[in-house]
């Protein structure tokens, strides 16, 4: 999308323009939204209240007032206003869920714009030894994946995808050993679980980062770190396209953290592969 059809998505955000309903903080959060059409419409509540200096429910108070349910109804007319902007947006449901995901995207690359944020929690993942990485239901794949590749990284990598007392065991047994935090996907559905789990982590003295698609009120609670990524939910399951993304680049950090280990760690890989003939190419 060209920057002047960018602009002009901002005259199709449906009625955040009719301002005579809002309050001023609201109306300076709907400035925002129409000032930003290429941004606005990927933040959570949570970043949308801190870009505008109001506080979270000032942000679903404003969506109420609109006629919607909530901040979630919101986002999605505000996506489908400025993706409909766009010629490539016009489509089939299955390109609709792209542009979805292109939007969640988009938003992932403003986070990591912050890259000493990204910085620090590397070290941090790094430093932690064992390192727990959790995830449970839809999650666990997500975990599964970065828990593959720190695996070549990392020295100790405890994965925890089950929950009750067979994963608790897992992270007492990982803090036992002298582990100091946890890395934890929690994607919708939310399972209560995990939540149990993150909660039980930081009973134990592990700092949690987590990774999730909203920085919500009882996520932020039982976490040190939140890293948003949204989901695509235009079809029958949600797609996890930013998290994925969004793991490769904690993969990099972890890396960077600990070069000359992780590049020791790698090139023991690498010789076992060839000697052992682990892959055809």
């Amino acid at each position: 999308m060209e920057m002047g059809e960018w602009d002009r998505a901002g005259d199709r955000l449906p009625g955040v323009f009719d301002r005579s309903r809002l309050s001023p903080t609201q109306r300076r959060v709907a400035r925002y939204v129409a000032d930003h059409p290429r941004e606005a419409p990927f933040l959570s509540s949570v970043e949308l209240a801190e870009r505008t200096g109001v506080s979270q429910p000032t942000v679903t108070r404003l969506a109420v007032a609109l006629g919607y349910g909530g901040y979630a109804e919101f986002q999605r007319d505000l996506r489908r206003a400025v993706l409909g902007a766009s010629p490539e947006a016009e489509g089939n449901k299955f390109q609709a869920s792209v542009d979805d995901e292109v939007g969640n995207l988009r938003a992932l690359r403003e986070l990591l714009g912050d890259e000493e944020s990204i910085k620090d929690i590397g070290r941090e993942l790094a430093a932690s030894v064992p390192l727990a990485v959790i995830g449970l239901r839809a999650s666990a794949p997500l975990a599964g994946y970065f828990g593959y590749f720190a695996e070549k990284i990392h020295p100790d990598v405890r994965l925890i995808t089950d929950g009750g007392s067979a994963g608790t065991d897992r992270l007492v047994g990982a803090r036992r050993a002298g582990g100091s935090w946890a890395l934890c996907f929690i994607m919708p559905r939310y399972p209560r679980e995990t939540l149990e789990m993150m909660r039980y982590a930081r009973k134990l003295g592990v700092q949690v980062a987590t990774v999730t698609d909203r920085d919500s009120a009882t996520i932020s609670s039982a976490s040190e770190v939140v890293l948003p990524a949204g989901v695509g939910s235009r079809l029958v399951f949600d797609s996890q396209t930013a998290a994925m993304a969004l793991s490769t680049a904690l993969l990099e950090a972890l890396s960077d953290a600990a070069p000359e280990r992780a590049q020791a760690s790698l090139e023991d890989f690498e010789h076992r592969a060839a000697t052992l003939g682990w892959f055809t190419e």
